[in-house]
């Protein structure tokens, strides 16, 4: 029997899951909101779910408790298109929950439920699915580096990436590390392994040092990654690689909730790298997408699709007006 090709996994994203439970009253503290709705989520979860709107044969590697919410994760990412066939039940922990707060436009706490530790912390290199080299694609975390075994598992991967493209989310959350210079020194030992980092002014500033979108830019590419994207919030994103150089300013939206914009960014990298865009093209193509999300409050069922993100482009031309592009 001939193997269809499109359902052959090309992709793999490793990372955390949880469920998100976001309230329905705006601008409300948690302890006076009176209703909320539970969503797909974390990172690299929202991440596999907004590359799979683009294109088939995206594998999550995660874990998921032996619960009804590790059921609704699982549930979640077959309904999305996503390959679950490698998230692991671990029934010695909870599956993850994450509680926000809501005020536009840019202020959204986040309150994660993940002790004393969750399963997707605990994926170990037994867990990993065989022929590694068979990926296009792999993306990894750093909030997966954070402890062990995660840590190790993510360093098997990028050793055994083969010619995987390695995709670097520096994704630093404080409370998941012991101290900065723990995460500054696993984050950046992995640079030397990743192909794409992605991150803010504080993760860049984390990982080497440097909060100045140039000079960060400049100092991930000094560690070895090809293509360094440093996103800047409403202010727009600087990428640059050894030939290129591009910033986009951010697409004007009113935000109803940003959490899930950064995964949808990261999610159209993914499609733009394994498309052969050109850094510009690509990185246009992310930050519409996030704005797109940017305007929901759901994180993980907002991902748009392709017609989506290029219709968020067509009305809003002045982006590619004032994206700044130029050969290095």
């Amino acid at each position: 029997m001939a193997v269809d090709d499109a359902s052959v996994p090309r992709v793999l994203v490793a990372g955390r899951c949880s469920v998100d439970v976001y309230p329905q009253q705006v601008g409300v503290h948690l302890e006076d909101v009176q209703t909320f709705s539970k969503f797909l989520g974390g990172s690299a979860t929202n991440v596999a779910v907004a590359c799979a709107r683009y294109r088939p044969g995206v594998m999550s590697l995660t874990g998921v408790g032996d619960d009804p919410f590790g059921r609704f994760v699982v549930q979640e990412l077959e309904r999305c298109g996503v390959d679950a066939s490698h998230v692991v039940v671990n029934p010695a922990f909870n599956t993850p929950v994450t509680f926000c707060e809501v005020f536009p436009p840019d202020n959204f706490p986040l309150y994660f439920y993940r002790e004393p530790s969750t399963p997707d912390l605990q994926l170990s290199p037994d867990d990993l699915p065989a022929e590694l080299d068979r990926f296009d694609l792999i993306w990894l975390t750093a909030s997966g580096l954070s402890v062990e075994p995660s840590r190790e598992t993510h360093r098997h991967l990028a050793r055994a990436k083969g010619e995987s493209t390695i995709v670097f989310d520096l994704d630093y959350r404080e409370r998941f590390w012991d101290d900065e210079l723990t995460a500054s020194a696993h984050i950046g030992a992995m640079l030397e392994h990743a192909d794409v980092a992605i991150g803010n002014l504080e993760e860049c500033r984390i990982a080497v040092g440097e909060s100045d979108p140039e000079r960060a830019a400049d100092a991930l590419l000094d560690r070895g990654v090809d293509i360094a994207i440093v996103k800047q919030g409403p202010v727009g994103t600087l990428g640059k690689s050894r030939t290129e150089r591009t910033f986009v300013p951010a697409t004007c939206i009113d935000v109803v909730c940003g959490l899930g914009a950064g995964d949808a960014f990261g999610g159209a990298v993914c499609h733009g790298l394994l498309s052969g865009w050109d850094l510009t093209r690509m990185i246009q193509f992310a930050s519409a997408a996030g704005a797109i999300v940017a305007s929901k409050l759901e994180t993980s069922l907002a991902m748009p699709t392709l017609e989506q993100v290029e219709d968020m482009l067509a009305a809003h031309p002045e982006v590619a007006a004032a994206t700044e592009s130029s050969r290095r």
